[in-house]
């Protein structure tokens, strides 16, 4: 992949995460060469890899446009994401470290501080929620010591990066979150794998709940403009 390519798909990965490029925005090349004053060649190279993230659809003789989600999407990659985390907790509960149960301990308390829904941040500012967040299930993928497991989940933790979940959650919704970031750091510390799997599995199952009543209510038709605000 070339200087080129790297810098384009960096753009416009950047631009579909942040909402600058709504769902099913038409990306032609040429346009997309013109502002990034590049050629073609390397926005081809850079719509192929981000289709192959799931974040861009390639259609036959006409084009790319940034994805748009449905329903089945959601549940499916939820369905995916549900029992690949799981597995990643178990594995981790079986040889992650008491730094590393600390470091998530700490990434659990930090993430109620800040927690805008509790008055720690203004409203709707997801920003360093999310940050830690993110920080804190790839720290538990990173414990099971799976390279292929990382590799498989990268592609799907795509999706609440561009449907910047948190700004879905009810308070209630956030209170359940941060309760099972909790649990999940007391079942590996306990070294308890059933325990750290079955948390883990609700706890991304709770998210995707979240993400279908707000499809059902209409709020995936365009992008929302906090780009952090993703949640599991």
């Amino acid at each position: 992949m070339s200087q080129a390519s790297d810098r384009v798909y960096t753009a416009l990965r950047a631009g579909i995460l942040d909402g600058r490029y709504g769902f099913g925005d038409r990306l032609g090349e040429i346009e997309v060469a013109a502002d990034l004053g590049t050629s073609r060649t390397p926005v081809r190279e850079a719509l192929r890899r981000l289709g192959s993230e799931g974040l861009v659809e390639v259609l036959p003789n006409r084009g790319a446009r940034v994805r748009t989600w449905t329903a089945q999407d959601l549940e499916e990659t939820y369905e995916l994401r549900a029992v690949l985390e799981g597995l990643g907790a178990r594995r981790a509960a079986g040889q992650v470290t008491a730094e590393v149960v600390d470091e998530l301990a700490a990434l659990a308390a930090e993430m109620v501080t800040v927690d805008p829904s509790l008055g720690h941040r203004p409203p709707g500012d997801f920003a360093d929620l999310a940050a830690l967040n993110a920080r804190f299930h790839a720290v538990i993928v990173g414990a099971a010591g799976s390279d292929r497991l990382a590799a498989t989940l990268a592609g799907l933790v795509q999706l609440p990066l561009v449907m910047r979940t948190y700004h879905r959650y009810t308070p209630a919704a956030l209170a359940r979150s941060h309760a099972h970031h909790h649990e999940i750091v007391d079942a590996l510390r306990a070294g308890d794998g059933a325990w750290a799997e079955s948390v883990m599995r609700s706890h991304v199952l709770a998210a995707r709940a979240v993400l279908l009543a707000s499809h059902r209510d209409g709020a995936t038709g365009t992008a929302a403009t906090d780009p952090e605000g993703q949640a599991s």
